[in-house]
């Protein structure tokens, strides 16, 4: 459903988040290695949510990546997810159709747009404090 790009965007997101929460900034080594991700690939997704203001990033000694803990509150996975892959997500058919509409329906339209519709549901009411507090109490995890 999300690009892999995607897929590691929202998981660096978290895990920084999670780190944050302990007052810790990660480098690009750090995330790349907990979210299993290439070094090079996670640095342009970061450089993505940087430059959306979802995460900050610091150079120099004690620098690193970070979320402040008030805009955790703020950020839901639907920003995430638009960071990386844009709006097809909440706009796009099902099978990827360009002219996929109620007027003129794919062969899943009529089944996918309830599945869609709860996806972005999810998506928007999902914040990223919520996900981080459930990876700092072990709720929940990153790696398997």
């Amino acid at each position: 459903m999300f690009s892999k790009a995607c897929e590691y965007g929202i998981r660096a997101t978290i895990f920084i988040a999670s780190e944050s929460l302990k007052s810790n900034r990660v480098g690009q080594k750090e995330i790349a290695e907990e979210i299993d991700s290439p070094v090079a690939f996670t640095a342009k997704i970061l450089q993505k949510l940087v430059h959306r203001n979802i995460v900050s990033s610091a150079k120099g000694v004690g620098g690193g990546f970070s979320i402040e803990k008030t805009r955790m509150k703020e950020v839901k996975l639907a920003d995430i997810v638009e960071a990386i892959d844009g709006d097809s997500i909440f706009r796009g058919c099902g099978l990827g159709l360009r002219d996929c509409s109620e007027v003129r329906p794919c062969p899943v339209h009529d089944k996918f747009k309830f599945i869609k519709a709860e996806l972005i549901t999810m998506l928007e009411n999902t914040t990223l404090e919520e996900l981080a507090l459930g990876i700092k109490s072990g709720y929940t995890f990153l790696r398997y």
